[in-house]
């Protein structure tokens, strides 16, 4: 209950959902269990464009949003999702939220991080630096 009050980066504080639930509608939900909402009115809003809101599945993390939902969240396109998803293309890979910081981060070669021996220079002019 305390996390729910005071942690936002765990998910959305009680307030914030209050708040949400009282003043915008359920639009969708994404494959990730992201949820996403609309404003009923303009009031709170921008301009005449209504206001609009994601209630994350767990960590707070802005790259978890799939490109269409992100395309609508931005007013790229007025449609969410649900009602008009975008084509897939047979090239497109699976949507990846980022990476960085977990155990499936990828290094590049010769990084400490990725556990690999660093090339040797081939033209001599690479001497290490040793304390």
């Amino acid at each position: 209950m305390l996390d729910k009050a005071f942690l936002w980066w765990s998910g959305a504080t009680l307030g914030t959902l209050f708040t949400i639930g009282r003043t915008s509608k359920l639009v969708g939900t994404d494959e990730f269990g992201n949820k996403y909402y609309e404003a009923r009115t303009t009031k709170e809003s921008y301009g005449d464009k209504k206001r609009r809101y994601v209630i994350y599945n767990g960590y707070a993390d802005a790259s978890k949003i799939p490109p269409d939902w992100h395309g609508w969240m931005h007013y790229i396109y007025d449609e969410t999702p649900t009602n008009a998803p975008l084509p897939k293309k047979a090239w497109e890979k699976p949507h990846l939220p980022n990476l960085s910081g977990t155990p499936f981060a990828q290094f590049p070669q010769g990084s400490l991080n990725a556990e690999g021996e660093r090339q040797q220079s081939r033209s001599g002019d690479y001497e290490a630096w040793k304390p």
